[in-house]
This record gives C-alpha cells, structure tokens and sequence, in this order.
C-alpha cells in the first residue's frame, strides 16, 4: 500500500514538470518570434538612418554657409558704421578744431584731433574709394589741428621768455635763474607728448618735431640775450687794462662763464620738464647754440687781443683756459653734454696759451740781446725784475699752467712743439704723460727761463761793460734781485733745490769783480832772501815778528822796493775802495764783495805790514794803514 503512493506521489512530480517544460518551451518559441521581429524592425530603422543622413549632412553644410556669411554681413555693417561715424562726427571734430586750444581746453582739442588721427587712419586702411573725401576733410582737419598746436606753444612759451634777464642780479646774489612756470611747463608737456606720439606713429624724429624747433628757437635768442652784456664787458675789460701783467680775476670772462654756468643748467632743466629723455640733449645743444656761437666770437676776439700784448696778456690766456676748463667739466656732470661745443670754441687761446710759454722765453732772449746799453755802474736794469716777475705771476695760474706744461711735455717749449701740440679738444688723459708732474714740468721751465736770462745778461755785460768789476757788480746785482724775488714769492717752493744755478752766478759775479782784488795784493807780494851764512829762514809775519830786525838785514835797494810796494798798494788800494762806493750795488751784494776783499786782501796786508811797517819808522809817509785801520776801512765798506 505504501509502495503504490509513492510511484502515484512520483508520476504526479514527473507530471508537473513536462507541463513546466512545455510551458518554458512556449515562451521560448515567443521569444525567437519576438527576436525576429525586433531584427526586422532594426533592418528597417538602420536603412531609414542611412536615408535622414544622406539627406541632412548637405543641409548641415549649407546652415554653416549661411553662418559664416551672416557672420561676415555683420561685420561689413560694423563696419560701415565704423567708417560712416566720423563722417557723421566730423563736424562736432571741425567745431573743436575751430574753437581752438584757448578756448576749447587743450585736455579736449588734444582728444579731439587723436580721435581725428584715429579715424583717418582707420580710413585710409579701408582703401575704399567712397571714403577719399572724408579722408580729405579729415586730413584738412588734423592739419589744422596741428598748425593751431603749433601756434599755442608758440604762444604759451613766448609768454613766459623774456626778451633777456639781468644775469648780474643772479650772479652776484647767488641766486638761480628763472625757470619757466609749473603751469607752463604742465600745457607745452602735454602738447609736446601728443606730437612725440604722433611721430612714433609715422616714424619720424623726435627732434625734428616743430615743438622742440619752436622751443630751440624761441629760447634761444633770450639765452644769447642775457648773456651779451656779459661778452661784451669781458672784451671791453681787457682794452681798457692797463699795460701792466694781468692780474686774476680782473677780467669779466670768470662772470661771464659763471652765469652761463647757472643759466643753462636753468634752461636743461625746463627741457627736462617738458620733453622726452632721448630729446634732452639734442635739443639742449640745440637751444645753447646761439649763446655759444657768441661765446666763440668773444673768445676769439680776447686771443686777438691777447696776442697782441702776449707778454703781459698771456696770463688772461691762462685764466680763460682753466675757467673754460671748469665750465665744460660742470656742465657735462650735470647735463652730459655741451664739452666739445666749449672746447672748439676755448681752441684759439688754448692754442695761444700753448704757444706763449715757448713767446716768453724767446721775448727773454731777444729783450736781452737788443741792449744797446747798461748802467756803468753796474745797477740792475728792469728786465731782470720783469722776467722773474712773469714767473711770479704765473703762479696765480699754475693749474692751467701744469695741464699746459703735461700736454707739451717736459722741456717741449724748447722746440716747434709749442705751436704744433694743439688739440682741438680740452685735453684728455691719453694726450698726456701719465707720470708726469705739471709743477714739475713748470719748475724746469722757470730754471730755463732764469739760464736764459744770465746768459744773455753775461754776453752782453762783457760786451758793454767791458770791465770785470763793474760785470761782477751787475751779475751780482741781477742774481740778488732775482732771488729775492725768489724766495718772497711762491716760487720759493717750486724751485726749492733748484737755485744752485743763482750761487754759480754768484760765485761767477764774485770772480770778475775780486779781479781787482788780485791788482792790489799783487804790491804785497815779497822775496824772502836766506842768508847763506845763515841756514835760518826768517819769519814771515805774525806774532814774534820783528820788522825792524826785518828791515835790518834788507839791503837799501831792498828797503828802497818795499817803500814802492806801499806807495802802490795805498794808491791802488784807495782806488779801489773808491770805486767800490761808487757802484751801485744791492745791500747784499755790497756786504758780500767787502767781505771777499777783506778775505783776499787784508791777510796779506796785515803779514806784508807786520814785516815791514817800520820802513818809515811810523812817520806814515809810506804806511798809511796800520792794521786797525785797514780793518775798519774794510768795515765800512760791507
């Protein structure tokens, strides 16, 4: 029983699950149907596709077309309406243009005549022929725009330049020279960038603008203006000295190129405020250059001036050397320009105070050489004192004087160098002797100069003079004057070591004039004879000694010769000492020839009176001096 449910439990199961299998089956069936039809429905949707593609890819295209010119239509209309608006506005432009700067505020005819420049060249960019008249009417405009510019800066600036200023008024109260207003300088600085603008655009210059030619010419004239009374008086003070050595600073030159000095610093700094940098100095030289060209004149009048009184105008050459010097050095550190402007015109004097160093030594020479006569009783002559004199004074210039001395070099005054080493500029280091030593150099020159000097004076005192005393007396004098000035002067340091050459003068003066010394002490020469009978040498003068044992052993021809020496001793000993009060002598040389003629002359005398003095038994008759008093008589004459 139990065995029969189970198979009937188990054909039930098998049962269900046939009827589960055909039911998956059914469904499966529907599937594939279903399948199919999707497969067709996706045939027929991909074939449709392929037909919408074929026909809108065109259509796509075509909508870019249409884009593109649409997009070009609107810019064409842009820009007609671009080109169409300054026509539109030209004349609203034309109105301001009108008006002018004045009244229509230079802020808005500045914009104006940009947006004007703007325009036209827009334009001219379009090259479209419907646009040539207005390109006309605006270029008409801008001219005219640029022309009224031109006119107001014209009249902005002349209102604020004088015609000149009073440089003296500046000058001697220390005070700065005028510059133009700050109002000013705000309006020309705002025209003066429209046109550098504007010649950016088209190329052009900066300098070549017609503000920075208005600017040069109209403040130009006003800075020769005030400074022409100033080149005037520096050439009238030089006629009107007087026909001694220029002494420094007696001329106006110094004022001259002190104003100058302030003056166009002034000025630099208007154009500073104004313009641009790359225009600052150009335009500098630019405006500067009708005071210069003055300055050049009244520099070449001087150089005619002083090389027509050399010997005594030179110095006005060395002085305007070195103020030129300092004026060109000054205004290059402060502007940067100007030195080479100031060195051509400084070239004439410099090139005359070259040469006048080389002048004086040959005036030296031929003012000696032409003596027609000299003082007979030796006194110094003038040129002795002029020559040193010229060296003194050349002290007071001795800066110049050394850049000078290092550009010919050491000795170069000597020869053709004077004249030929002139530079066209103010000299730079790689024109000189870097070691060399201007002071020096001038002290050598100083030494030639005083050579010169006593070697003129030697020749033409042997050929005058002729005697040996009275050259003697007039070197001496000439070496004595000379080196008191000297020594009271600053030339004492300069030529410290160097005055050897004054002692060997001296010591030559003192040989011809103690010439006489030698006539005289000739009659105290004596011939001491030695008995043969007595190998004792008697003594020849001195303490011990005994004139009349002396004159005892003296045969009378013997004593009848010393009694002739006396009386030509005394004769030409008087003579001389009357001649020596005769001469004309400085203190010192009068102290050193008595002093020689005492060292020559009174040893002698005293030996030649010990021996002998007893020949006339002190009746004077042929002594005249005793030793006391030949002393004094040389006491008298220092």
């Amino acid at each position: 029983m139990a065995v029969g449910v189970s198979n009937a439990a188990r054909l039930a199961a098998d049962e269900e699950a046939r009827a589960e299998v055909d039911v998956l089956n059914s469904r499966l069936e529907k599937t594939a149907q279903l399948t199919k039809k999707i497969q067709a429905s996706l045939g027929r949707l991909e074939a449709t596709g392929k037909s919408v593609r074929e026909v809108a890819g065109p259509l796509n295209g075509e909508t870019k077309k249409l884009q593109v010119l649409s997009h070009n239509i609107d810019a064409v209309l842009a820009a007609i309406d671009r080109l169409r608006q300054p026509a539109e506005n030209k004349n609203d432009e034309e109105q301001i243009i009108r008006m002018g700067p004045e009244k229509a505020g230079l802020n808005q005819y500045l914009a104006s005549i940009k947006r004007l420049n703007k325009a036209l060249s827009n334009m001219k960019a379009s090259n479209l022929r419907s646009t040539q008249q207005t390109i006309a009417d605006l270029q008409r405009l801008v001219k005219s725009g640029n022309t009224a510019l031109e006119s107001h800066f014209d009249k902005l600036l002349r209102a604020e330049t004088p015609r000149s200023v009073e440089p003296l008024h500046y000058v001697t109260k220390n005070e700065p020279f005028p510059v133009l207003s700050q109002e000013k300088i705000s309006r020309l600085g705002l025209i003066n960038s429209y046109v550098a603008g504007v010649n950016r655009e088209m190329g052009f210059a900066s300098q070549d603008s017609f503000v920075a030619k208005i600017y040069a010419e109209v403040r130009g004239p006003y800075l020769a203006a005030t400074l022409a009374n100033l080149a005037s008086a520096s050439i009238n003070t030089a006629k009107k000295k007087d026909s001694g050595i220029y002494r420094a600073g007696t001329n106006g030159i110094g004022t001259y190129a002190q104003a100058m000095e302030a003056l166009f610093i002034a000025e630099y700094d208007n154009i500073c405020s104004i313009f641009l940098r790359e225009d600052w100095g150009p335009l500098f030289q630019a405006t500067c250059q009708p005071a210069l060209m003055e300055l050049a004149r009244t520099l070449r009048e001087l150089n005619q001036h002083i090389r027509a009184h050399l010997p005594v105008d030179c110095y006005l050459a060395y002085e305007i050397v070195e103020i030129m010097s300092s004026l060109a050095n000054n205004l290059e550190a402060r502007t940067g320009e100007l030195k080479a402007s100031l060195a051509a015109a400084l070239k004439p004097v410099r090139e005359t105070a070259k040469m006048s160093l080389s002048e004086l030594l040959k005036d030296t020479e031929r003012r000696v050489l032409n003596l027609q006569s000299l003082p007979v009783n030796g006194a110094p002559i003038d040129l002795v004192a002029t020559t040193i004199q010229r060296l003194v004074s050349m002290v007071d210039f001795l800066r110049p004087i050394s850049s000078i001395m290092i550009s010919l070099g050491d000795a170069g005054w000597k020869t053709d160098a004077a004249r030929a080493a002139v530079g066209d500029t103010i000299p730079s280091l790689a024109s000189f002797d870097i070691g060399a030593d201007g002071k020096e150099i001038f002290a050598h020159y100083c030494t030639d100069t005083i050579e010169t000097l006593f070697n003129g004076l030697d020749v033409r005192g042997r050929a005058l003079l002729q005697k040996k005393a009275v050259i003697g007396v007039f070197l001496a004098n000439s070496v004595s004057i000379a080196e008191r000035m000297i020594r009271h002067s600053e030339l004492a340091v300069l030529l410290e070591g160097r005055l050897g050459m004054l002692d060997t003068w001296r010591k030559k003066a003192t040989g011809f004039y103690t010439e006489t010394c030698k006539d005289v002490s000739v009659h105290l020469f004596d011939v001491i004879h030695t008995n043969r009978s007595n190998a004792n040498r008697p003594t020849s003068g001195g303490v011990g000694v005994d004139s009349a044992s002396i004159l005892k052993s003296l045969s009378s021809k013997d004593k009848d010769a010393i009694k002739t020496k006396f009386t030509a001793f005394n004769a030409s000993f008087d003579d001389m000492v009357a001649r020596h009060k005769t001469y004309a002598m400085e203190p010192e040389v009068r102290r050193l020839f008595a002093k020689d003629m005492q060292r020559l002359i009174e040893p002698l005398y005293n030996r030649f009176w010990d021996r002998y003095h007893e020949v006339d038994k002190g009746k004077g008759k042929y002594v005249k001096y005793d030793k006391s008093q030949i002393s004094a008589i040389f006491m008298q004459l220092y």
